[in-house]
């Protein structure tokens, strides 16, 4: 899987080119199928595609969903995409999420410390970095009408089943690696989850056409 419009850090590329979109089962395709028809209807339109990735505490899947999918929107060269992320409540990014990106090839530097540290991630050298901590899906921060809500867990799925603003609600939901917390198996998980998100969202911007 080779890309021609935009380059990512050499690691990033390492872990793109291991991804196995024949993994993905025609029942998982069927679930990220309405995420392929709400961005390329906006994309034909040539409209702003905003994704809000939701999860409960904002902290492991949203941001690791938010980030792959910035990264799989540039890496394709699909136009005019924006991806936040939100929770139901707001904690903060769970360090090992970020590790995890790090490990993966991801610039990571932390630009404000405190209980809920804002980090600042890039996928290249001249990108924009994606802004990282925890909030609430609604806070001010992210947008407030025309976007895609992507349910990344199965607790704020059914916790919310209406979203203001919301043009298009999408449920994907993840196992939480929270599971492995302070367990040896921790980073293993972490980084298996990040795969399978990144993986999946990759095959999604993969069928965009232009």
């Amino acid at each position: 899987m080779t890309s021609t419009q935009t380059s990512v850090f050499p690691e990033i590329e390492k872990v793109i080119n291991n991804f196995n979109f024949e993994s993905i089962s025609e029942e998982r395709k069927l679930v990220l199928q309405p995420l392929v028809d709400f961005i390329q209807t906006k994309a034909n339109n040539k409209q702003e595609i905003r994704l809000n990735l939701i999860c409960t505490h904002n902290s492991r899947r949203s941001h690791l969903s938010q980030v792959w999918a910035q990264t799989a929107a540039a890496y394709y060269d699909i136009k005019n995409v924006f991806c936040y992320s939100g929770g139901t409540e707001a904690t903060a990014l769970f360090p090992v999420a970020a590790q995890t990106l790090t490990k993966q090839g991801f610039q990571i530097k932390t630009i404000a410390e405190g209980n809920n540290p804002i980090y600042a991630i890039k996928y290249n050298e001249n990108a924009h970095p994606i802004i990282g901590f925890s909030k609430t899906f609604d806070a001010d921060f992210n947008p407030q009408s025309e976007f895609a809500a992507i349910l990344t867990c199965s607790s704020a799925d059914q916790g919310c089943p209406f979203i203001a603003g919301a043009e298009k609600r999408i449920p994907i939901t993840f196992e939480d690696p929270k599971a492995f917390d302070n367990t040896p198996q921790q980073a293993e998980k972490y980084e298996e989850r990040s795969i399978q998100i990144a993986t999946e969202l990759f095959y999604v911007f993969s069928q965009i056409k232009k």
